[in-house]
């Protein structure tokens, strides 16, 4: 396979502790079996082996584009961070949009792998193919935002990204991430904590907009982008820019739709729902009272981004944006109905540096905790947002039960002597979709390969919104039968996109056909539905089989007890739990897996070593 078009074939190889970097071709064999992005970062991380020490200076982080990063692809602007995760003992990758993904690449590289602890504080510099190491002694301490302001004060803001972590990371909470342009968040699984493990503070890119790969085959490239354009654009799916739920109201569409059908956790899921409530941190009530913009990433016509600003109170906050997730988790699943407490609470999250999702599963955990009796005086109370900030602070700086909360919602909860009151899988705390709701996502939270992740494979996609690939009917939320096969789907597709590198929102809207399409004619290589559909089966299981090495078996595919034996009482979902182990046996079938372990016919039959 010859790397044209999107591949520049050039990854930097940084040795932190030498100080010293080398720049690397990509393997066609590596790129015809993995393509880029998810699925490199991956292969390097299984290349490294699987039993390294997440915080040591042998485990490696990867910063990694696809070919389709950067160039004139709709929703073209992401990047993947993939390493060994500290917070789940897998491996993990992690991914963001805005514009530091596409700079990377018009920068002359296609990705950054960082390997070895530096002797004191540094931060990379990329521009023109090249990447040095700078002392970042004065910004060691700093948040992101300050990291940011000083790094434009140094460097300029025109044609330059920054990407890095805050206090969170430099105090190692296992849920530290990095942050891109203030707001964009590589959110899960603690990248942020393996930065901080090497000393690395941020990464400063330099790459300008002509730079970009053009396509190989540009006839080919404007047929392919006319259908792309066209699907997306189509009013019947939710990406229709100023038309579809995504677009006019962000992520958080979804509030009120889940809320109502009974899947969305609240009180640290003790509900299934939160009630009457849910409307005011909604999207529409977002766009109707605090909106003030609608920022985009790269070559992205949908703008799901909601800026916002809360002009008075004491949690007056102009930040970007109150997306689902963090809206759910530092409101509903937290107790909490003031959106402008939300706002402020996300802002602070990513100016930390710290996963949205995980720290307000840890805070409901300890709200629970909390609730009945355990807290001996240091309580938090259920939709308190200036508690919720206090103690938000403490766990970055690891103070008190903080120094526990940083461990993140798994290890925090057997650390409390109360494990049944984390919401996690694998270590990772859930997000927002409860699955008496919605028995898709409980199958995908058991089996993803990061802990709970609803990225993996997005069944909602087809139990709620009626969109994959295109329009289409819905399935029940509520079945079980039938969910085994159609989360294997979900998590092929959605790997080998994330190896391309798209944003998850392409597939509500775009073919398979479209996106082999468009692979080709900007790479120049040949790709039809089949093979992007066999990369993502090779990339999901050569992370399923990093994690067999790691002592990973099919009894960590795994819910919280809460989910399987506490039945429903909210409208929509009454009465249901989730039939996990039902469901287990239909998936594991369709994977050829045997209790949640790869089989070696299905490693020979993929091509993994």
């Amino acid at each position: 396979m010859a790397l044209g078009g999107g591949y520049i074939n050039r990854v930097a190889w940084i040795d932190l502790a030498a100080g010293k970097v080398a720049y690397k071709p990509i393997a066609e064999e590596d790129a015809r079996k993995y393509i880029g992005a998810r699925g490199l970062g991956v292969k390097y991380v299984f290349d490294n082996g699987p039993k390294v020490d997440p915080l040591s200076p042998d485990n490696i982080l990867c910063f990694m584009t696809g070919p389709l990063t950067g160039t004139d692809v709709n929703l073209s602007g992401r990047v993947a961070i993939v390493t060994k995760s500290p917070l789940t003992g897998t491996v993990v990758d992690s991914h963001h949009g805005g514009w530091s993904g596409a700079r990377l690449k018009w920068a002359g590289l296609d990705g950054l792998v960082f390997k070895g602890k530096a002797a004191k504080p540094v931060y990379a510099y990329v521009e023109d193919g090249a990447v040095s190491l700078h002392d970042a002694g004065d910004l060691w301490g700093k948040g992101v935002h300050d990291t940011v302001k000083a790094l434009q004060a140094r460097y300029g803001e025109k044609d330059v990204s920054i990407m890095t972590i805050g206090q969170a990371g430099e105090n190692l909470v296992k849920f530290a991430c990095w942050m891109n342009e203030n707001d964009r968040a590589s959110g899960r699984g603690g990248t942020g904590c393996v930065g901080g493990s090497k000393l690395l503070k941020a990464i400063v890119i330099k790459g300008k907009h002509e730079d970009r790969p053009r396509p190989a085959n540009r006839d080919a490239w404007r047929d392919a982008q006319k259908t792309a354009l066209a699907q997306l654009m189509d009013e019947r799916v939710v990406t229709a820019p100023r038309k579809g739920g995504l677009s006019v109201y962000g992520t958080n569409v979804l509030m009120n739709i889940d809320n109502n059908i009974g899947a969305l956790p609240a009180y640290n899921a003790q509900q299934a729902s939160f009630r009457e409530k849910a409307e005011l941190i909604s999207g529409e009530h977002v766009k109707a009272t605090i909106l003030v913009n609608d920022p985009t990433c790269h070559a992205c016509p949908v703008a799901c981004k909601k800026e916002v600003e809360v002009k008075e109170g004491p949690f007056k906050v102009h930040m970007e944006s109150v997306e689902y997730e963090m809206a759910w988790s530092l409101g509903a699943m937290c107790g909490n109905a003031d959106v402008g407490a939300v706002a402020y609470l996300i802002d602070r999250a990513n100016d930390y540096g710290i996963d949205g999702i995980e720290v307000g599963d840890v805070l409901a955990l300890y709200m629970e905790y909390s609730q009945r009796g355990y807290a001996d005086g240091d309580e938090l109370k259920w939709g308190d947002g200036l508690g919720m900030a206090e103690q938000m602070r403490k766990l970055v700086f690891r103070e008190g039960v903080g120094d526990k909360l940083a461990e993140g919602t798994g290890k925090a909860a057997a650390l409390l002597s109360h494990p049944e009151l984390g919401m996690h899988v694998k270590g990772m705390g859930i997000p927002a979709y409860d699955p008496r709701g919605i028995k898709g996502m409980g199958l995908g939270y058991a089996t993803s390969n990061r802990g709970a992740c609803h990225l993996r494979g997005y069944t909602p996609a087809a139990e709620v919104v009626g969109n994959v690939l295109g329009p289409a009917e819905k399935v029940d939320p509520l079945a079980w039968e039938g969910k085994g096969k159609l989360m294997m789907i979900f998590q092929n597709v959605h790997a080998v996109t994330d190896c391309l590198d798209v944003c998850k929102f392409a597939t509500f809207a775009e073919s398979l056909d479209a996106f082999a399409a468009q692979f080709t004619a900007i790479t120049g290589a040949p790709a039809d539905a089949n093979y992007l559909l066999e990369v993502g089966e090779r990339v999901y299981n050569l992370e399923r089989r990093y994690n067999n090495l790691n002592g990973f078996t099919g009894k960590d595919d795994s819910l919280p007890r809460r989910f399987l034996e506490e039945p429903s009482q909210e409208p929509g979902s009454k009465g249901q739990v989730c039939e996990l182990e039902k469901m287990k046996a239909e998936y594991y079938a369709a994977r050829g897996w045997v209790d949640g372990v790869v089989s070696d016919k299905k490693l020979q039959e993929l091509g993994i070593a």
